[in-house]
């Protein structure tokens, strides 16, 4: 009996020992924040911002200020340029000088200044600059080797880890926070490579550009949002973005990225086994650019990408992020599903440059919609081009349709893979749905392609 109670205290212990001893350990205990904070805290800089805004540029949240026209008019008072500053916070990268911030910390700037945890003040060049992922990068000039924020390795990260951010929230310099993540892979709309890391460490104003360190002491990610409805909600850019980018900047001040050249949709559940696809992953290809990299390969709309360059594709946004990263004229290997069965083409990615992104009315019982002949007076007053199709003139509350999200002014193309040119061609196709079939929509909105399932009652 003796032995048996001592034979399971052993195995307890042997488990308690491979737990603490694994990645598990830092999970489990607190870290030493006390002993970051002095480690890290000089690596971590305020950056201070002017730029002139000229008077006639100046322009009023609801347009003209009437009180300001009034006193311009009877007293002439004159309009001055003003200076207008801001406050941020950054991480140095090198022991020269580099140091990373939010794009948005210093874009227009006039002067840039940065302030290091010593009192020490030095006047900043701007490097380069990332719009699209809000990063940039200055320079100073210290005369001397400055302390550095090891990059850490943000694939890695796990939800529920401790995380510290250190910056400048409000003016308070050097202000220390700090908590866990809370999620990973967060899309807010700040831009087509969202993929944030979600915290409740406290970010506040000023904390821009900041660094979010794991418990080693690593640089995780880089503080830039928070959400104006939300508190103790804040968000950092993962740190394996910036490093895909950081010797572009440092070399040309600018970034080039990969172009695929097609427009993409969420796969729903219900496009999902309309495609015959097993769950919801991938992304829908709703239109291919003519002459572009993936029109040049054959792809289509209607297909959908399930790995890109071996890289599964489990959400849509993950593909933006995926072909920008990729060095232009590298040829990948895309694996699509197209009419149920997968297959795979070779693209040549191509560089990304500005501009290149990506009369008979019918009542259907079935889906709850009016439509009408697309006709060329149609098409020229929905700013389209183009007059085959039938638009929808009417949508009834709670229908199918509106559920499915169809609105006035959708243009149907195909329907099933079927081209839709009349209010004819499209009463057959919706007649020939039996009761519990997927109806596979392709319409034109605002000059966009999109895909549509319904499932008609």
């Amino acid at each position: 009996m003796q032995v048996a109670i001592v034979t399971r205290l052993l195995a307890v212990v042997l488990v308690l020992s491979s737990f603490f001893t694994g990645g598990a350990w830092a999970a489990a205990v607190t870290p030493d924040f006390v002993k970051l904070a002095k480690k890290l805290k000089p690596a971590v800089v305020n950056i201070s911002t002017s730029k002139t805004i000229n008077a006639q540029s100046q322009q009023h949240p609801f347009g003209n200020d009437p009180f300001e026209e009034y006193f311009n008019r009877f007293f002439n008072a004159p309009r001055h340029p003003q200076k207008q500053k801001s406050l941020g916070s950054g991480f140095i990268i090198s022991d020269d000088g580099y140091i990373i911030t939010n794009n948005h910390v210093v874009a227009g700037a006039d002067e840039v200044k940065v302030k290091l945890s010593d009192g020490r003040e030095f006047k900043a060049e701007i490097k380069g600059r990332d719009e699209k992922l809000d990063l940039a990068l200055v320079k100073i000039d210290a005369k001397a080797q400055l302390p550095v924020a090891p990059l850490g390795d943000s694939d890695k990260l796990e939800v529920g880890e401790w995380v510290m951010a250190i910056g400048n929230p409000f003016g308070l310099a050097q202000t220390v926070t700090v908590g866990i993540v809370s999620a990973q892979g967060r899309v807010i709309g700040s831009g087509p490579y969202d993929d944030f890391i979600q915290t409740d460490a406290s970010i506040n104003p000023g904390n821009s550009g900041g660094p979010l360190f794991n418990a080693e002491g690593e640089v995780i990610g880089i503080n830039t949002a928070i959400l104006a409805s939300g508190q103790g909600i804040g968000f950092a850019i993962p740190v394996n973005m910036a490093k895909m980018i950081l010797t572009q900047l440092k070399e040309t001040g600018k970034v080039t990225r990969g172009w695929l050249g097609v427009s993409i949709q969420v796969v729903t559940p219900d496009l999902a086994k309309s495609f015959g696809l097993e769950g919801e992953k991938g992304a829908l290809v709703s239109e291919v650019t003519k002459d572009s990299p993936a029109d040049k390969a054959g792809i289509q709309g209607g297909d959908i990408i399930l790995e890109f360059d071996g890289h599964a594709i489990h959400e849509m946004s993950e593909l933006p992020r995926l072909v920008a990263g990729t060095p232009v004229g590298k040829k990948v290997k895309v694996l699509l599903l197209r009419d149920g069965k997968q297959q795979t083409v070779t693209v040549t990615i191509e560089q990304l440059t500005d501009g290149s992104e990506d009369a008979v009315a019918l009542t259907s019982d079935k889906l709850g919609v009016k439509v009408a002949d697309l006709t060329p007076e149609r098409a020229q007053q929905l700013r389209m081009k183009g007059d085959r199709g039938v638009v929808i003139t009417e949508v009834q509350p709670e229908s199918i349709a509106d559920r499915g999200g169809l609105q006035p002014g959708d243009v149907i193309r195909e329907i099933n893979g079927v081209r839709i040119n009349n209010v004819a061609e499209y009463g057959k196709a919706i007649a020939s749905v039996k009761k519990g079939g997927y109806l596979k929509i392709l319409l034109r909105r605002n000059n966009s392609s999109m895909f549509v399932a319904l499932r008609p009652e």
